[in-house]
C-alpha cells in the first residue's frame, strides 16, 4: 500500500498511537522502520515522550534514524555519568534535541515541515497538571524544545519553558493517547506499546514526598504524577477491551524487553530487531483491519 492510498483506508481516517518508555523506544523505532519501508504513513500520529521523537522521524521519513539516536556510538552516548553529575539531568539533553539533530545524526526539517500528515507531540503542562498535543511547523528550535519536553522525566530531567509555559513529559498526563485520537474522530487506531501484554503501573508511594517537595510549586503537576498510575493501567484495560473486540489494533513486545536506561547494545539491537520483525509479521493483518 503506497501513500497515495491512506486516504482510502478509512472514511474516518486512520491514526497512530505511539507510547514512550526511554530506551524502550527502540522497539518502536523497528516498527515504524517496517512501516516506512512499505511508504505507509498513517494520516494521524501522536507520540510521547520517545514515541514523540519516533514520530518525528516517522513524519520526516527517515528510516533507521530513530535506532541510530538510540544505540548511539560511544563517542555520542547520551547516558553520561559525568554530565549526570554536572547538570543533574540523567540523560545529555543537549546532546540529543541540539546536536543529533543538527550535527551528528540530522534530522530532515523540511521534509518534516512540509509533511501532510498531522503530528502531535504530547507534553504536561506543569502549571494545569494536564496534556497538551503541540505541533511546529516552521521554527526548528521549536519543534526539538517540544520534543525535549515530552521526554523530560520528573526528578530525571529539569523543566522545559515553551512560550513562557514550563512542560514535562508527556507521558505523566497522558502515557498512551488513545482517547485523545478518539476524540478528533479517528476509528482505526495502529497502537504501539512498549511493555509486555499484563503490565500495570504501581502507583508511587515511597518517592511521593520527595515529588511533593520537589515541585511545591506546581500542585496540579504533583497531582497529575500521583494519579499517573491509576490513568494509565485505566486505559491499557480500555485497550486490552478494545483490542479483543478488534476496535484497535496493537503491536507490543512479545519478548522481554529492555530497561528504560538499557546500555547493552546487543540488547537494544535485538528489541529493535523484535519491533521490526513484529511488524512484518503482522502487516498483512493490520492492512486488513485498516481496510476493513
Amino acid at each position: 500500500m503506497k501513500m497515495a492510498d491512506v486516504d482510502a483506508l478509512d472514511t474516518h481516517g486512520a491514526a497512530l498511537i505511539l507510547e514512550g518508555g526511554a530506551t524502550r523506544g527502540v522497539f518502536t523505532a523497528g516498527v515504524l522502520d517496517y512501516l516506512m519501508e512499505q511508504e505507509l504513513y498513517l494520516p494521524y500520529v501522536v507520540g510521547v515522550s520517545a514515541g514523540a521523537c519516533n514520530a518525528a522521524d516517522y513524519v520526516s521519513r527517515q528510516i533507521g534514524r530513530t535506532r541510530d539516536c538510540m544505540i548511539p556510538d560511544k563517542e555520542h552516548n547520551y547516558l553520561n555519568l559525568k554530565h549526570t553529575l554536572k547538570t543533574h539531568s540523567l540523560f545529555d539533553m543537549d546532546l540529543v534535541f541540539d546536536r543529533y539533530p543538527n550535527e551528528i545524526y540530522p534530522f530532515d526539517y523540511e521534509t518534516y515541515f512540509h509533511s501532510p500528515l498531522r503530528c502531535e507531540l504530547t507534553v504536561t503542562n506543569c502549571l494545569t497538571g494536564r496534556a497538551e498535543y503541540l505541533d511546529e511547523r516552521t521554527s526548528k528550535k521549536r519543534l526539538m524544545d517540544i520534543c525535549r519536553a515530552s521526554s523530560s522525566v520528573p526528578l530525571a530531567s529539569p523543566m522545559v519553558k515553551i512560550d513562557g509555559t514550563p512542560y514535562v513529559d508527556g507521558g505523566i498526563a497522558d502515557s498512551i493517547p488513545i482517547i485523545r485520537s478518539l476524540k478528533l474522530g479517528h476509528r482505526k487506531n495502529l497502537i504501539v506499546l512498549t511493555r509486555n501484554a499484563g503490565y500495570r503501573k504501581k502507583p508511587i508511594r515511597r518517592s511521593r514526598p520527595l515529588y511533593t517537595a520537589m515541585y511545591k510549586k506546581y500542585p496540579n503537576l504533583v497531582r497529575a504524577i500521583l494519579r499517573r498510575a491509576y490513568i494509565y493501567n485505566k486505559t491499557l484495560s480500555y485497550i486490552d477491551k478494545w483490542e479483543a473486540q478488534g476496535k484497535v489494533f496493537v503491536i507490543r513486545p512479545l519478548q522481554k524487553t529492555v530497561s528504560r536506561t538499557e546500555q547493552d547494545r546487543q540488547a537494544m539491537e535485538d528489541f529493535y530487531r523484535h519491533g521490526y520483525d513484529l511488524m512484518r509479521e503482522n502487516y498483512e493483518k493490520l492492512l486488513g483491519y485498516l481496510e476493513k
